[in-house]
């Protein structure tokens, strides 16, 4: 039982000790394997979400602003 327990406690730290940086990464948007703790610019994030952003709101106000159907 207790080697059981000692064996279950390893792999949760192990677990533990692998999916951290891991889980960091995934949040970030980065490759899963690259460095958890690289400082990473910002502004280069920033002004790629604002592009997207914009492109989807055109998108958006271009699709709302189609003309209506013809009804005969």
């Amino acid at each position: 039982m207790t080697a059981k327990l000692k064996m279950f406690l390893y792999g949760l730290f192990v677990g533990a000790i692998i999916a951290f940086p891991l889980g960091i990464n995934f949040g970030k948007g980065a490759p899963l394997l690259s460095n958890p703790f690289e400082k990473r610019d910002i502004k280069t994030k920033v002004t790629t979400g604002a592009k997207k952003i914009l492109k989807d709101a055109k998108e958006g106000l271009h699709e709302v602003t189609k003309p209506a159907p013809e009804n005969k």
